[in-house]
């Protein structure tokens, strides 16, 4: 019975994580696209990168030969000088996805002596979280006391007047509802397990 409710326990889990992790994921960008991470790539890092926009919750997938390559996270000034002595971090399964986890610049280089330096090097502008859409006011019929009582407009004509919108909810809310109701059954399999 006990194996039963284990089994049953981790499955739940593993739903639950699945679909909490598709509600509240960012953007995947897999660097390179098609080429992926290499010296040999068609695409130009620089050119890729300020094609796309990076936030807080993306993650970046590398592909790449570990045979051949690495990726190196490093300051920006080891960026500019292809230094990988001082990573900040070093990725070399040959499948590195790294999530972004704080807006500003990164940067990562290939490791490999001279891959850096052939243009294997990649700087990327992380922007905070989105907020999400920010809903417009919209105008809406009212209908006040005097236009019902004033001689010269009809009491038929509507009369618009701007009103506050709702605020909406951002995306950072959001992401905190699902946070909030991923957890909720998540407590209720420890509580009855």
């Amino acid at each position: 019975m006990a194996l039963i409710t284990s089994n049953v326990f981790f499955t739940s889990l593993i739903i639950l994580v699945v679909l909490c992790g598709v509600a509240i994921g960012g953007t995947v960008h897999k660097v390179g696209d098609s080429d992926g991470w290499t010296i040999m790539s068609l695409n130009n890092y620089e050119e890729w990168s300020s094609s796309r926009t990076f936030q807080v919750g993306d993650s970046l997938v590398f592909k790449y030969n570990k045979d051949f390559h690495d990726v190196t996270e490093v300051t920006h000034n080891d960026f500019k000088l292809c230094e990988p002595s001082k990573p900040l971090r070093r990725y070399e399964t040959g499948s590195d996805t790294i999530i972004l986890t704080k807006p500003g610049l990164q940067h990562f280089i290939c490791g490999f002596p001279g891959h850096c330096d052939m243009g294997q090097k990649l700087q990327i502008h992380v922007l905070p979280a989105s907020l999400g859409p920010v809903a417009a006011p919209v105008p809406r019929p009212v209908r006040s006391p005097s236009s019902l009582l004033s001689p010269s407009l009809s009491p038929l004509a509507p009369q618009y007047q701007m009103g506050p919108s709702p605020a909406p909810l951002s995306a950072a809310s959001n992401s905190n509802v699902w946070i909030g109701l991923c957890f909720i059954p998540l407590l209720l399999l420890f509580i009855l397990v």
